[in-house]
């Protein structure tokens, strides 16, 4: 089943805008099959014969007006002073070249050494609650939403994901930069679910591996440019409190993050001592996947003082300063939305949202109580 992509609306309008664009995100995600609706033109080159049939060609396709796409371009970085010089050649020609990457332009030092102002950049993560139905919510949450993990063939989760990790440790990582052994990267990867959601301690991590911390610290950039995981800063607020100021990482994929732990079906994921932990993670991939969608400004943080003011999202969207609160309840009560308030009061938070999974909708100009879709529909 083909899943219609909310990117695809904006990948074209920054088609129409500029000569390039690099569409990012993690494998599997659904890059190459977006792609391939805009474009036949397609080299993949991690494939030998696509490289040089891409060389022999390169003249030709220069010319031509349909839009070139280069898949899996990190791994032929050679790729890149050749755009800028088919980019400069003239500068007026938009939608030439659409760019496919599995790493971040963080960890692809010829993306921003050689087309820097020449491209828009997009990311795709794998599938939203607002591109599948609502009814979706725990299916999306059990199993993510890689298309192949489950989320569209049930039978597929846990399979799917072990063969998934079990490539970018061998392979994909180290071919990337990554200097750990696939051994090491499975620890890691394990270690980091773990303690998924929590205050970041590289040092304990690193005692566990027998690593430095710095070394540990290493390893996450390679992670968060892999798009596997996500790093939340703190909120660095004015106030006459101390602030925690650690950062957090979330398993960007629920599924992943399931996996990792052992789960094997839904009623086994509700019994589990860090279910509020993967709920909350789950809730922050989704409300960031929209509003960075809508706003590609959006900044996220978390917030957290030493004597228990807390907020599990805090983000700036549009205009505002949205306060988020989790809660794995259907049933929120008013002490909810209190502790919510007067933490929100200390950043100056314009929007406070409590989510849950209840089904009532409680709401005035700033603050609203309500589950993720109904949220989501705000939002967008």
């Amino acid at each position: 089943m083909l899943v219609p992509r909310k990117t695809e609306t904006l990948l074209r309008k920054r088609l129409e805008s500029f000569p390039a664009t690099a569409l990012v995100g993690p494998r599997q995600s659904g890059k190459t099959t977006l792609a391939r609706s805009l474009s036949q033109v397609y080299f993949d080159l991690e494939q030998e014969t696509d490289r040089l049939r891409l060389d022999i060609r390169w003249e030709a396709l220069v010319e031509d007006d349909d839009l070139v796409i280069l898949d899996e371009a990190q791994s032929h970085p050679s790729v890149f002073p050749r755009l800028r010089a088919a980019i400069d050649s003239d500068r007026h020609r938009s939608g030439r070249f659409l760019v496919l990457g599995s790493v971040s332009p963080s960890l692809m030092r010829t993306v921003s050494e050689s087309l820097a102002g020449r491209l828009a950049i997009i990311e795709l993560t794998p599938l939203l609650l607002m591109e599948l139905s609502s009814d979706r919510l725990d299916d999306l949450w059990l199993r993510g939403g890689y298309p192949d993990g489950g989320i569209l063939d049930e039978a597929a989760y846990g399979v799917w994901q072990r063969s998934y990790l079990q490539l970018l440790s061998q392979r994909d990582l180290p071919n990337w930069g990554l200097p750990a052994r696939p051994q090491m990267t499975d620890r890691l990867l394990r270690m980091v679910a773990a303690v998924h959601g929590q205050q970041w301690n590289a040092s304990q991590i690193g005692q566990s591996l027998g690593l430095t911390y710095a070394t540990v610290n290493n390893y996450m950039d390679y992670l968060e440019g892999a798009f596997l995981v996500r790093r939340v800063q703190p909120y660095q607020a004015n106030i006459r409190k101390r602030i925690v100021k650690r950062p957090r990482f979330y398993w960007r994929d629920s599924g992943l993050l399931h996996v990792l732990l052992g789960v094997t079906s839904f009623d086994h994921l509700l019994v589990q001592p860090w279910v509020g932990a993967s709920w909350e993670g789950f809730l922050i991939e989704q409300i960031l996947g929209l509003m960075q969608y809508e706003d590609p400004m959006t900044e996220a943080y978390y917030f957290r003082t030493s004597d228990g003011y807390e907020l599990d999202l805090l983000a700036r969207f549009r205009e505002d300063l949205w306060a988020f609160e989790f809660k794995l309840t259907s049933s929120p009560d008013s002490g909810d939305m209190t502790r919510l308030e007067r933490t929100a009061d200390l950043v100056d938070a314009n929007k406070r949202a409590l989510i849950s999974r209840t089904r009532e909708v409680v709401e005035d100009d700033r603050r609203i109580s309500c589950s993720l879709p109904e949220i989501l529909k705000r939002l967008s």
